[in-house]
């Protein structure tokens, strides 16, 4: 039997019970330390149909009758107990009795540590021995990033570089910041997105089926070790974006399922349980230990790793109760709309924003406000990601360029709604996955037509309102594929014609931080502006980005989405003198054909585009060219 001293307290159980407490993890889970002359571990959990809950692991040889009982916390539903000599490094898990009398041995839901896979356990952890040394980035990063470039990196860990004399095997976090940190800061991206960190027994749900929600995985180190790859990319200058999963985990009977022998972290009506797509259970979010539990995981995974932002996966999925339910239960009100995750999120979002920290959604309908405010009648989330945006965009790119005439809105649609949400432009791993190929095989045409494509869109990309987010290898345009079993294909870099698409968004990202008309107003419409939006026969679109308030200061993007070279092609421009071209896709130092206009035109007297003054300018196919209006 385990010590029956309290160590959670009656305001613990308060909070806890009302959903109320902001650090869960320090209550619950598995707490090393120090009682009455001997040095031990504290556990406790909740689980409240139990008719008993013990401790089994490294301290007693996993042997079933000598495993140490928790004694219960009056009603509360709580767990707990101390036991002598357990200590870190020791695995463990709580075997449980439920109400029937079976018995099932489960991991710690609030474990901040759990074993290697395919182990199942959780882990003692002891406290963290890393010093951040990132003070000056964390003290200037609380500013809202409406106005600032975010140009994002998103990473598997796992697969973005192997050791080549061990393929077989991930980097560790160490070995992958010291890479990072110097790819990273010399593309020029502002963050890196890491695919989920949590612990996941199944590798290739990429971390998104999670059972831990507390512990990193340990596929690439300790969590300290963790710790130190973030305050690794802080220190150069690098945010630190960590994607998350709270709409649903996996069934593995020693995780979150049926955790005390009924439906506790889960929905109890079977109906509306199951995610069908997935396979997997969705949270309860009416019961408050369960939101408490989430939003718990959110603040300790900024807390304590100092991330930057969450990115919150298949947020749709949550909003929903008929998402893939066609006999779904509606509310209490008879509509669709899941209201206690509504009011989770709501919750989530503010919390998260109380620490300087910011969210992203990935949702991909028409919910309205999702990245506005809760006191605006928002859901409270930073930014949404645009799956509109990449949707229509990748269409019209894979079409024929013969053909794109006839589905020219698919470009200009999305500027009717570009500022109705705080938007992320994702061209994600999502694209590039389960037979999708990858951006390079999107494209249409032959070799040389998808690369000028692929720098095209680039172009167009960063010249278009919103935050940007790119996947690991779309940057050199990898042709295959993206694999989780392995490396990106580095030898790419060799072939000038995919190092230049790298050298292309190393100077996209420059040009974007260093002008702020391309990022100040970002989700300003005074910031955008059409100059031809109705060329559909030559696929030409013309657009200005400029910082409101301010006379000077415009770039004027032409993109030639055609099969065919312009010569001496009139466009107006807002402002008389004359106009830098500070950006060519066709460039040959990108591997274009170096059709362009001597690096800067003056315009000319003449009405064009509803302007008094145009430029008179060439631009090859594919391709796009940015001019920036000189003082």
């Amino acid at each position: 039997m385990a010590s029956e001293v309290r160590f959670v307290s009656e305001f613990d159980l308060y909070l806890l019970g009302t959903g109320g407490h902001r650090r869960p993890w320090e209550a619950l889970g598995s707490h090393w330390g120090h009682h009455e002359g001997s040095n031990g571990t504290h556990f406790a959990t909740w689980a409240p149909q139990a008719r008993s809950v013990a401790v089994i692991g490294d301290m007693n040889g996993w042997v079933p009758e000598e495993a140490y009982h928790l004694h219960a916390l009056g009603d509360s539903g709580v767990w707990e107990g101390f036991i002598p000599g357990a200590g870190p490094g020791q695995r463990y898990k709580f075997r449980i009795m439920s109400p029937d009398g079976a018995v099932h041995e489960k991991a710690d839901p609030y474990a901040t540590q759990s074993a290697e896979p395919p182990s199942a356990g959780s882990v003692i952890s002891g406290p963290s021995g890393h010093v951040f040394g990132d003070s000056a980035w964390m003290e200037a990063r609380g500013g809202w990033l409406g106005d600032r470039p975010v140009s994002i990196y998103e990473v598997h860990l796992g697969s973005l570089r192997r050791d080549p004399w061990h393929p077989d095997e991930p980097l560790s976090y160490a070995r992958l910041a010291d890479f990072l940190v110097d790819y990273v800061g010399e593309l020029g991206f502002t963050h890196v997105e890491l695919m989920p960190i949590t612990e996941h027994p199944f590798y290739g749900s990429w971390g998104y089926q999670t059972t831990s929600y507390y512990a990193p995985t340990t596929r690439y180190g300790l969590p300290d070790e963790l710790r130190a790859f973030v305050d690794r990319l802080h220190q150069a200058g690098i945010g630190v974006i960590c994607d998350w999963a709270p709409a649903h985990f996996p069934r593995d009977p020693y995780a979150l399922a049926n955790f005390d022998g009924s439906p506790l972290y889960e929905k109890s009506d079977p109906r509306m349980a199951t995610h069908s797509d997935w396979g997997t259970l969705v949270f309860d979010y009416s019961r408050p230990q369960v939101r408490n539990f989430l939003v718990g995981s959110a603040l300790y995974l900024i807390e304590q790793f100092h991330f930057d932002a969450l990115r919150v996966d298949a947020v749709a999925s949550m909003l929903y109760l008929d998402y893939s339910r066609p006999d779904f239960v509606p509310n209490a009100y008879g509509g669709r709309e899941d209201l206690d995750a509504i009011a989770f999120l709501k919750e989530m979002n503010e919390a998260v924003h109380q620490l300087g920290a910011t969210t992203i959604a990935e949702e991909s309908t028409a919910f309205p406000k999702v990245a506005r405010p809760t006191y605006e009648g928002g859901l409270g989330f930073g930014f949404k990601w645009n799956m509109g945006w990449m949707h229509d965009t990748l269409a019209y790119l894979s079409r024929d360029s013969a053909h794109r005439s006839w589905h020219h809105d698919e470009i200009t649609f999305g500027l009717h709604y570009a500022f109705s949400e705080n938007f992320v432009l994702p061209l994600s791993h999502d694209e590039c996955v389960h037979g999708k190929g990858s951006i390079y095989t999107k494209m249409a045409g032959d070799d040389w037509t998808k690369l000028a494509s692929v720098r095209a869109l680039y172009g167009w990309m960063w010249a278009h309102p919103g935050k940007k987010l790119l996947f690991m290898g779309d940057e050199f345009a990898q042709p295959a594929e993206w694999s989780h079993d392995r490396s990106l294909d580095w030898h790419l870099l060799e072939e000038s014609s995919h190092n230049g698409v790298r050298r292309l968004v190393a100077d996209l990202n420059r040009l974007y931080r260093s002008y702020p008309e391309l990022h100040a107003a970002d989700l300003d419409p005074r910031g955008f502006g059409w100059i031809r939006a109705t060329d559909r026969d030559r696929n030409l679109f013309v657009t200005v980005r400029r910082t409101p308030g301010e006379d000077s200061g415009m770039i004027v993007c032409v993109a030639n989405f055609s099969g065919s070279e312009w010569r001496d092609i009139p466009i107006g421009v807002p402002k008389a003198g004359g106009w830098t071209e500070i950006l060519n896709t066709d460039s040959r130092h990108y591997g274009g054909s170096g059709v362009g206009n001597l690096g800067s035109k003056v315009s000319e007297p003449q009405e064009c585009d509803g302007y008094p003054d145009r430029l008179v300018i060439s631009i090859a196919a594919d391709s796009v060219i940015w001019f920036y209006a000189e003082d």
